[in-house]
């Protein structure tokens, strides 16, 4: 990467917000301070013209920071290229051409000292330099059939030729390629019997672990469904005198435990049911258990309410229902320039109930309730879909 790989970058991002000024009005006309809603509007025109995505971080990190210090993915400058009118990056960056760009090619093939002294050998600093020039003249003049005799005569006459000696007027040549050999071999075996050691050791430890530890499944239902829980939970395992260890239980899918503990404390969590703390005896313990949790029922209401696409009037008056005119409404962020942004009801609302594909992606983190049951506080992101290639 080249300083003027990222001047074609700003000059690109440039040429995006253009594209997308020529047919929408966001917030701001500086691309860079888009936020929120004006992002998505974006992404929806982005992968309508170019065919692709880039993800909500990659937004934050390429174009709120000006200049960048690095260029991002190939896959992303050629869906911003074709966004822009290009066929590709390398097509972007071929129609502007810096002008030092130009002269630099100009030069790069009008600096050759070698192929100069080739022609002139007299301009040679020193009298090896111009043998060895003088040398690489005569074989590339040799007929066809002379090429292997003649070079290796000159080799032979070179007064730096090394490990030659003179017998009787033939050259001969030391051959250090057997000893060579020998050693390479010798270094190969003890690699394999190091390594070979150190897999024995690691079996060993593996065995070891496996031999004293115990598995526990524990499966999570809906306690008034009764029915498997379809939603990510946090499992948090408690140890005295350690910090807290946190699982992901997948849904619909048992929560697998190995220890060698006699005892066991976890924290269960979810945005859609209420935490429970859990203690077993794990010497007296099923290995297989099934656990109840108390569904959080606004909270399983609001995600409904966030991700349905049906009846938008409805959904409004449910969502304008459910949550309090003063509560407080978090959307996280998965980069480091925008961490946080606060948003006010009305706000969240419109951007919920807004007809886009990006809202497949929104997670509630968290919720809380007063004691009317209105939702006072909501804490909530939009995952990236970009995957790394």
């Amino acid at each position: 990467m080249s300083d003027l790989d990222l001047l074609h970058f700003e000059q690109l991002k440039n040429e995006v917000q253009s594209q997308y000024l020529d047919h929408h009005t966001p917030s701001y006309d500086d691309i860079s301070k888009w936020k929120g809603i004006d992002i998505i509007y974006f992404q929806e025109d982005l992968r309508k013209i170019a065919k692709g995505n880039i993800s909500e971080k990659s937004f934050y990190t390429y174009f709120k920071n000006s200049p960048v210090t690095r260029l991002p993915r190939i896959d992303m400058l050629n869906i911003l290229s074709i966004y822009a009118g290009y066929v590709s990056w390398y097509d972007f960056k071929k129609k502007h051409l810096f002008a030092h760009e130009i002269l630099q090619e100009l030069e790069d093939n009008d600096d050759n000292p070698e192929a100069e002294l080739e022609n002139n050998p007299e301009k040679a600093e020193n009298t090896e330099q111009q043998t060895r020039i003088i040398r690489k003249q005569d074989i590339s003049s040799l007929k066809p059939g002379e090429t292997a005799a003649e070079e290796s005569d000159l080799q032979l006459s070179s007064p730096d030729s090394q490990g030659i000696k003179e017998n009787k007027g033939v050259f001969t040549t030391y051959d250090t390629t057997e000893q060579k050999s020998t050693i390479s071999i010798v270094k190969k075996y003890i690699w394999l019997g190091i390594s070979a050691i150190l897999a024995v050791l690691v079996g060993l430890l593996v065995f070891k672990e496996e031999l004293f530890s115990k598995k526990f499944y524990y499966s999570f239902v809906d306690a008034d469904r009764n029915t498997t829980i379809n939603a990510e939970l946090q499992v948090q395992i408690l140890k005295e005198n350690e910090s807290p260890i946190l699982y992901n239980a997948k849904p619909n899918e048992a929560f697998v435990y190995t220890t060698k503990s006699k005892n066991l404390t976890m924290v269960v969590s979810s945005p859609y049911y209420k935490t429970d703390t859990i203690r077993r005896n794990l010497e007296t313990a099923p290995e297989a258990e099934t656990i109840e949790l108390k569904p959080n029922d606004y909270a399983i209401m609001l995600f409904y309410y966030s991700k349905s696409i049906k009846d938008l009037k409805k959904k409004r008056e449910s969502l304008n229902y459910l949550i309090s005119d003063d509560a407080l409404i978090y959307q996280v962020y998965d980069n480091e320039t925008y961490g946080v942004e606060t948003m006010d009801k009305q706000r969240y609302i419109n951007l919920v109930t807004l007809p886009s594909t990006s809202l497949e992606n929104l997670q509630v983190i968290d919720t809380k309730n007063d004691k009317n049951n209105k939702i006072i506080m909501i804490k909530f992101k939009i995952a990236t879909d970009e995957k790394p290639k």
